[in-house]
């Protein structure tokens, strides 16, 4: 990772990490009670478009943010010479800013997490955080959140999940690059210390990423109401 230390020192990383407080403090009142429609049962795109209104019209504004949330937006894939459209993808929350040099695009992706080996599965896979590697989830932007919604509590769901990234079977089609003391994540994060749990970085093909890789933040978030002391993100 001699690498990573130069990239992330210029990556605007301020307007990032209001996002990432910003949504957190938006789940934090939302999961504090249980709701008819924003409780562990609710379907995940459910959850999402719930939270990204709250975030947007209320705790967003509250801190004066001035970038722009979407959620299920469209990407899509085109091969150019003959039209055909070749892979279409929704992204879960996405929240974009421009500076002087550049506009960012920063991608969350939500997954339900819970004590079972198939939730792990789900949440490394192709429709989890194998969409920022192969797919085109975060396409040319360095970094990027996977969101761990927790329905067990913390301890059954994320240190075995942190285990699986070790798994051989695992490491080949995630393209992990090693960690600063040779695990497969970092941890605590280097991008969000104080509200992602651990981060992961991933080689990716060229025309998906300008510096061949991109760095992951996993963040974790559960209800109030059936884990008191593990609302919210958490490390």
């Amino acid at each position: 990772m001699t690498t990573e230390i130069d990239w992330l020192g210029a990556f605007p990383l301020r307007p990032a990490t209001d996002a990432v407080d910003a949504l957190c403090e938006s789940w934090k009142v939302l999961a504090e009670k249980y709701r008819p429609h924003f409780n562990p049962r609710s379907a995940e795109p459910a959850l999402t478009r719930v939270l990204k209104a709250h975030v947007e019209n209320v705790t967003g504004r509250e801190r004066g943010l001035l970038g722009m949330w979407s959620t299920e937006g469209v990407i899509n894939r085109v091969e150019l010479e003959t039209g055909k459209l070749l892979e279409e993808r929704r992204t879960d929350i996405v929240y974009g800013w421009n500076d002087d040099n550049v506009g960012i695009q920063f991608v969350f992706e939500f997954k339900k997490l819970n004590r079972l080996a198939r939730s792990r599965k789900q949440y490394l896979g192709e429709r989890g955080l194998l969409r920022f590697v192969t797919g085109i989830y975060g396409g040319r932007q360095p970094v990027a959140a996977m969101v761990g919604i927790l329905i067990d509590p913390i301890e059954r769901c994320v240190p075995p999940l942190r285990d699986a990234l070790s798994d051989a079977t695992l490491g080949p089609p995630l393209r992990l690059r090693s960690g600063s003391v040779g695990q497969p994540y970092d941890r605590p994060s280097r991008l969000f210390p104080g509200t992602a749990d651990f981060d992961t970085e991933h080689d990716r093909a060229p025309e998906l990423a300008d510096r061949g890789a991109i760095r992951v933040a996993h963040v974790f978030v559960g209800f109030a109401y059936t884990n008191p002391e593990r609302s919210g993100c958490t490390r």
